[in-house]
């Protein structure tokens, strides 16, 4: 009797947790993680609530992903070989819109270690990945299916820093720029905004064109480690992991060059000895950035000069837990979902559109170790 009412309720847990994901109220969002897994979880957007369903893949290092804009399909980095012994990869999932559940349906070598982040081009025909580890950038085909070909170039730098963690090149994210025409990498070893000419019908880098004069050039001991570029292209706001700063930076798309516009901290408390910024945002509409540190376990909202860039400090809030890793805003934009890697808590917090505050809902969803978010629709 004790077996089938067992059963019973287990039978119940599966269908529970295979309930359709209904169109308009929830979707799928999948949490990566220092550790073997990518979990799925079902977030209300009417509540700001988010149940977590469980795992759904494994990868060796989940520390970033990213969905196709178009196609059910996920990448996810493998952020192995950070020690050198061998290449990070970057995984293609099959998603099931219904289920949650993940299938493998390629991966692709990385070209260096500790793959560290991922991001796509405009028309989605080329992922870029970058090599913590193996301080390089990757570009990686997207085949018509949302499968992944071969790495067509693989760029390593050169370069190294005053701080004990920049003995050597460590690429932490890249992006296409808006033009189309650039791929910039930050790199926290080399202290660096490199720019790389991108040919997107070759899906192509040009590492020596004109030599590395247009690159940006940042602080020594800075360690530059995510940006986001502004809507209107012509600005683009850095956070630096080392020295948790932010700093707004002019671009220049013909010419492929930034200039300094405008350098602050993130600490409440800048002599804070632990402060490391982590994640930014820019709104949809621009007129907002968000940032974190992890140190003070703090985001920061910063409303935009829309003709100078300059950043103005609107909020500074608690993240909801222990180290913001990093967080993500939902399509609505009515919603930021944040990672708190120490306190295995993801915290959702409303956004004022008006005004870009944020406020605590309250609502907190517990998975391990969680460092990246992805929503699907």
């Amino acid at each position: 009797m004790k077996v089938g009412i067992i059963g019973m309720i287990m039978a119940l847990v599966t269908t529970m947790a295979a309930v359709p994901v209904q169109a308009g109220s929830s979707e799928l969002v999948y949490v990566g993680m220092h550790g073997t897994e990518v979990r799925a979880g079902r977030f209300d957007s009417r509540t700001g609530s988010l149940t977590m369903i469980g795992p759904v893949a494994s990868v060796p290092r989940p520390t970033w992903s990213v969905k196709h804009p178009r196609l059910s399909i996920l990448y996810v980095a493998n952020e192995d070989g950070n020690d050198g012994t061998k290449n990070g990869s970057v995984y293609a999932f099959r998603i099931d819109p219904k289920s949650g559940a993940l299938t493998k349906i390629g991966e692709a070598d990385a070209g260096g270690g500790g793959t560290t982040h991922l991001a796509l081009d405009s028309r989605s025909m080329t992922l870029v990945a970058s090599n913590y580890g193996g301080g390089s950038v990757a570009t990686i085909p997207i085949l018509r299916d949302g499968n992944l070909g071969k790495a067509v170039s693989v760029v390593a730098a050169s370069g190294s820093g005053p701080h004990r963690r920049q003995a050597k090149p460590h690429a932490h994210s890249a992006q296409v720029d808006p033009s189309g025409h650039y791929v910039v990498v930050a790199d926290l070893g080399a202290d660096r905004l490199f720019v790389y000419p991108f040919d997107g019908k070759k899906r192509t880098l040009d590492a020596d064109a004109a030599g590395r004069a247009r690159d940006y050039v940042a602080a020594p001991g800075s360690g530059p480690r995510h940006f986001a570029f502004h809507p209107n292209g012509r600005f683009l706001y850095l956070v630096t992991e080392l020295t948790a700063d932010i700093q707004t930076l002019g671009w220049d798309a013909a010419a492929g060059r930034f200039s300094l516009l405008q350098s602050q901290s993130t600490s409440e408390k800048p002599d804070t000895p632990q402060s490391s910024a982590s994640e930014i945002l820019v709104s949809r509409d621009g007129r907002f950035v968000y940032a974190g540190n992890r140190g003070e376990n703090s985001l920061l909202v910063y409303a935009v000069n829309p003709t100078t860039g300059h950043l103005s400090l609107v909020q500074r809030i608690g993240s909801g837990g222990d180290t913001p890793w990093s967080f993500s805003l939902d399509p609505s934009g009515r919603w930021l979902l944040v990672a708190n890697e120490k306190s295995d808590r993801l915290s959702t917090f409303a956004v004022d559109r008006a005004s870009g505050r944020l406020r605590d809902t309250g609502h907190a969803a517990t998975s391990p170790k969680p460092v990246t978010i992805s929503f699907t629709r």
